[in-house]
């Protein structure tokens, strides 16, 4: 019998809490009254998430799981989940427990009542350092702003998504992926579902500073084209103001006045610095094209296991 439901967890060194997060799951799922699957996604975990997920298959039937042969990061994690799923309905759910799978039945509900995408939007954010909350605040602001708000404040991957809104983002090809931002885009009929974040239940986050900035950065390059606006804009006001101060250079040797070369020294450091920030603005959009272009897959699995076909 094919589910109804399709619950897909990325999961990346989750040793410490992957047996509570397939608890609480089937748990909540056992009392929905419908056939599910979890699908795991072990994206290429180093401790022993691996051999975990092999005992909990091996247990349950309805626990499915992909193992990648390497580290493809979470948003690929989940791509691949949305390919493996058969569900009519599925969730994109983390594994360290922050967004509770209790909340799942109520999104379901929505679901029902003609809701194609319910997303968690959170009211409130446990855990966190003073640092992460300002700076997802931060972002969030700058995000909706370069997409005109298509983006919603404080929301995150977990969400439900009927059939065919996962069959549209299976469509798109882009290799440098933002799912929430994809998901957007698509439209559809939305909704959110607020919520309190908790905090994880064990282990460590696995998006330190530097993959929160390649987030944000495949955010931004890919649903917004005002940064290049942006870089020209700089162009045009750092060339003015370099003709201004050409200008006033010649004023000051009208009148006998020397301003030696600082004035110019400035004027070409500020025009050099502008014109390798709108190359890097640039760089950053022809590398994405590039990864698209030469088409390598997503990722590459290693082993699936309970998997019918």
């Amino acid at each position: 019998m094919d589910p109804v439901f399709s619950i897909i967890v990325p999961c990346y060194n989750e040793e410490a809490v992957i047996r509570e997060t397939h608890r609480r799951l089937s748990g909540v799922m056992q009392t929905m009254g419908a056939p599910y699957e979890i699908l795991y996604v072990n994206d290429g975990s180093r401790d022993h998430t691996a051999q975990l997920l092999r005992e909990i298959a091996a247990d349950d039937r309805a626990a499915k799981v992909i193992s990648f042969a390497g580290n493809r990061g979470h948003q690929i994690a989940v791509s691949a989940g949305l390919d493996y799923a058969r569900g009519d309905a599925i969730v994109i759910i983390d594994a360290d427990l922050q967004d509770p799978p209790e909340l799942i039945p109520q999104m379901a509900e929505y679901w029902k009542n003609g809701f194609q995408v319910v997303y968690g939007k959170r009211a409130h954010r446990a855990g966190e350092s003073a640092f992460k909350l300002w700076t997802a605040e931060a972002y969030y602001r700058v995000i909706s702003k370069l997409t005109d708000g298509m983006i919603p404040r404080d929301t995150g991957d977990f969400r439900l998504v009927d059939r065919q809104v996962a069959d549209t983002i299976r469509a798109m090809p882009e290799h440098a992926r933002f799912l929430r931002g994809m998901f957007a885009w698509a439209g559809f009929k939305q909704t959110p579902l607020e919520y309190d974040r908790e905090a994880r239940f064990a282990g460590e986050t696995h998006y330190p500073l530097r993959k929160m900035l390649k987030l944000a950065a495949d955010g931004v390059f890919s649903f917004s084209m005002k940064p290049l606006k942006a870089a020209a804009w700089l162009g045009v006001f750092w060339g003015a103001a370099g003709a201004l101060g050409l200008l006033i250079l010649l004023i000051l040797l009208l009148f006998n006045v020397s301003g030696g070369l600082w004035w110019l020294g400035c004027l070409m450091m500020l025009l050099a610095g502008t014109v390798l920030a709108c190359l890097g603005i640039m760089g950053e959009y022809i590398a994405r094209i590039f990864d698209d272009v030469r088409g390598r897959p997503l990722y590459v699995v290693a082993q699936t296991l309970n998997m019918d076909d």
